[in-house]
């Protein structure tokens, strides 16, 4: 017998068919090929989601670690928006809009949404009340999201849409809250802190129907950059 990948194998296959020198390639060699392309076929694109004031480049460290991990940069992408307009009225619908461009782009059916701080508010919102939100969405994380309001939006509410949505009690926090909070077959999580300077009270965060993480004594902006956060939410979408 000839061994797999000798010099007398190599000069066969050169003079036969394609089908025949198939045959001579190991089986353990074929099957790993095969589920390396099922795996990387099978990944969900991750769509995340920035903040109040802030852009996609507070997403840089995050993507390197999932790029890390194995994702590539066609199956990461960041949604840019003003922070300024309403979320029900304006964000949740562009949201909408990039993400069936996701879909388009990937030949994914579902997202994973990765959010920061006001980002929360407009992810839940997309999730729960747009028309293909549920069956879009396969996992939703809030990093030190306003899910209940932060009392700190009342220092900009008067001139700011997005700080009235933030602050407690208004129409996007009673519409988020009503029903169900965690809606549909998304699976939803939430990691918050009890040093958050930005979202008071710190019980804002957590969500009832999702896993809900301490995140320890982090500042606001620390979730983005912080290794056993990012260990978390990676962990989170592999689940």
């Amino acid at each position: 017998m000839f061994k797999p990948g000798s010099r007398i194998v190599a000069r066969i296959a050169v003079a036969l068919p394609a089908t025949v020198v198939s045959l001579l390639v190991p089986t353990a060699v074929v099957r790993a090929q095969t589920d390396a392309g099922s795996t990387a076929a099978a990944r969900t694109p991750v769509v995340f989601v920035h903040g109040y004031n802030a852009d996609p480049g507070v997403w840089g460290g995050l993507r390197e670690d999932f790029k890390a991990d194995g994702y590539r940069d066609a199956e990461l992408f960041s949604f840019g928006y003003d922070t300024h307009r309403s979320v029900n009225e304006v964000l949740s619908g562009r949201l909408a809009a990039y993400v069936e461009d996701v879909k388009r782009r990937t030949g994914a059916a579902r997202v994973d949404l990765v959010s920061h701080s006001y980002g929360s508010l407009v992810t839940r919102w997309y999730a729960k009340y747009d028309p293909a939100g549920p069956a879009s969405v396969a996992h939703w994380v809030s990093l030190a999201g306003p899910n209940h309001g932060t009392s700190s939006a009342w220092a900009c509410a008067l001139w700011d849409q997005a700080c009235r949505d933030m602050t407690p009690g208004s129409y996007v926090q009673k519409g988020l809250a009503s029903g169900d909070e965690t809606p549909g077959e998304v699976r939803y999580a939430t990691w918050w802190s009890d040093c958050d300077e930005v979202v008071n009270p710190d019980s804002s965060v957590p969500l009832d129907g999702a896993t809900n993480n301490a995140a320890g004594c982090l500042a606001h902006n620390d979730f983005l950059g912080d290794d056993t956060v990012s260990r978390g939410v990676r962990a989170f979408l592999r689940s």
